[in-house]
């Protein structure tokens, strides 16, 4: 806390509201030989000293607010309404648990069933669960409950090179010792034409995302339909940004809907806490890993929201649990909905509008770069992919010594990419950054 509001003498009639005289004497339970030691610490500072000394620490990181940043790659530098914050940090949400308690854990049911209605209608999908770690663990949980669906006798999922490379990683993780084969098509090739041979009779799972990894667009409705056709499930990890203006992944016919929450007002942090939204049918509700909140009426005929379905193993028999997932991000899910509401279908339209504008832009001057070109010939959303005359990293070096942070290096994931660069812009991104980084990026070949 950056503020502690209880004065020394509200703190000496707490003291004696319990019965003790100091402090020390809370912990007279505990053996004096196992007690925190006493530190051997500095004199203290004033506020203004320690926050000085804070400050002067926190300039040695470069952050987004110093840099101008193009670099995505499932992580994006959005803006984030003041509004959010303010509502996080209420002491009743900033510190609330897993409410196991109903009847006195209201507020945070229904902050997560209002979270659990927009994340469903901005997929298109029926129902939502209480989110996940992050977008790999519900890519992970989808795989689970699709082969969970057809009890181990379908071992196959088609999984597109085009998911994000670490949503399939920990995927791999979780699958590692279960008995499921994973193929998918050339990184380089149209998704859903390229997927649809490899589906077959023993087919649980066809795994695409949208936009994919590279930030290309593809209409998935004639692939759902081949899975569909095969017995299979189809699930899509969407970028809930482009969700605002492109057709949903249930208008596609998908049975699953999941992705990464960070773009809903959640900061970059470097990295994490995440959050990972899980939405799905209704005839699949009972195979969803996580918790979903419901609503009901209370004794009184009022509104109510309970934990309608708990299915991990600490609630029910092991054998019929989905998953051991314990935490929901309880406290990012509520900043996605307090982004989704702040927002709404217009504002939530009008982000994704300025992203697929300023990105277009950005590709159109960097393709008159000499030496540079996009790399596929396809609808993108706000990432694209750009060929080098040279090698990613001197190129992100050079414009690092600019105060700009490039594209991700895609050959760390796809070493047929070697010298490929995908390039993220948001909405934070104005014409004259943009403008920087092509005239930057145009002295790659006179260095």
């Amino acid at each position: 806390m950056t503020y502690i509001p209880h004065s020394p003498k509200e703190r000496d009639e707490m003291l004696k509201t319990v019965g003790v005289e100091k402090m020390s004497d809370l912990f007279d339970a505990i053996p004096e030989a196992h007690r925190y030691p006493d530190l051997d610490l500095p004199d203290a500072l004033t506020e203004m000293e320690a926050a000085a000394e804070l400050s002067e620490l926190a300039q040695a990181n470069e952050t987004t607010k110093g840099l101008v940043s193009f670099l995505g790659a499932g992580v994006y530098n959005h803006y984030i309404p003041a509004a959010i914050n303010h509502i996080l940090l209420r002491g009743e949400f900033y510190t609330a648990y897993t409410p196991y308690q109903p009847e006195i854990s209201q507020g945070t049911l229904q902050a997560i069933f209002e979270y659990q209605s927009l994340i469903a209608n901005l997929t298109g999908m029926d129902v939502a669960n209480a989110s996940h770690y992050d977008g790999a663990t519900a890519v992970a949980e989808a795989v689970n409950m699709a082969v969970a669906q057809f009890r181990g006798k379908r071992k196959k999922v088609v999984m597109s090179t085009g998911v994000h490379p670490q949503y399939r990683a920990t995927t791999d993780t979780y699958t590692q010792f279960a008995d499921v084969e994973f193929v998918s098509e050339e990184a380089s090739r149209n998704t859903s034409e390229a997927l649809i041979p490899l589906i077959d009779k023993n087919t649980a799972l066809v795994l695409v995302q949208y936009p994919d990894f590279f930030g290309r667009i593809c209409d998935y409705t004639k692939l759902g339909e081949a899975a569909h056709e095969a017995g299979a499930l189809f699930c899509v990890v969407a970028n809930p940004t482009a969700l605002g203006m492109l057709k949903t992944p249930g208008e596609m016919g998908a049975d699953m809907v999941v992705g990464e929450g960070q773009p809903l007002g959640i900061s970059m942090s470097y990295g994490g806490p995440y959050l990972g939204f899980f939405t799905t049918r209704n005839k699949f509700v009972r195979k969803m890993a996580g918790r979903l909140v419901g609503e009901s009426v209370d004794a009184r005929g009022q509104r109510a929201f309970v934990l309608t379905l708990t299915p991990r193993e600490q609630h029910i028999k092991r054998e019929r649990a989905t998953s051991n997932i314990c935490s929901n991000q309880g406290l990012l899910a509520l900043a996605a909905g307090v982004y989704m509401s702040l927002l709404g279908q217009t504002g939530m339209k009008h982000v994704a509008e300025l992203c697929y504008h300023k990105a277009h832009y950005a590709a159109e001057k960097i393709a008159e770069i000499p030496g540079f070109s996009l790399t596929f010939d396809a609808k993108f959303f706000h990432e694209f992919v750009v060929t080098c005359p040279k090698p990613v990293a001197e190129i992100n070096a050079h414009l690092l010594e600019h105060g700009i942070l490039g594209g991700y290096d895609l050959g760390q994931d796809y070493p047929e990419m070697t010298d490929q660069m995908l390039v993220a812009v948001t909405e934070m991104n104005s014409k004259e950054e943009i403008d920087a980084l092509v005239a930057v990026l145009s002295e790659v070949n006179h260095d």
